[in-house]
């Protein structure tokens, strides 16, 4: 009997950051992705790497703190952007409120076409826009 093939599991920067802030949802973010390395492994895109580095007092340490997490770097190919471009482009012509940033669509479009899953708290956006693309949401125990 063949042995499953490794996954590799997407990480978003908010579920980055709760963790690294120790965040109300921080347990639920630690679990996930310590299920998603049981697994196999766990990258984050350019795009996430970026946002969890603004978003901490030591971003300059955000790589080596990914690390030592064993989150390892990915970055987005070529197919990946024109997909997140699509997918931001039919956001525009369909949303009525606020608009999401580019991020998003890049860090989904990453998930799905270079990726088997992605670890992310807003399942709604990413089910709606990356139709196919499995979605673990930390949750608390």
């Amino acid at each position: 009997m063949p042995l499953p093939s490794p996954t590799s599991v997407a990480v978003e920067a908010s579920v980055v950051i709760a963790l690294l802030s120790d965040a109300p949802q921080a347990d639920a973010a630690e679990r996930a992705l310590r299920e998603a390395l049981g697994r196999g492994q766990v990258v984050i895109c350019d795009v996430a790497v970026a946002e969890v580095c603004s978003s901490l007092q030591n971003g300059d340490q955000a790589l080596q703190a990914l690390e030592e997490m064993g989150i390892r770097y990915s970055a987005i190919e070529p197919k990946s952007a024109l997909r997140a471009g699509e997918m931001q482009r039919r956001h525009r012509g369909r949303a009525a409120g606020p608009r999401r940033p580019a991020s998003d669509f890049l860090v989904g479009a990453h998930a799905l076409l270079q990726c088997d899953a992605l670890i992310a708290h807003d399942i709604v956006f990413f089910r709606d826009y990356f139709k196919g693309l499995k979605v673990i949401v930390p949750k608390a125990a």
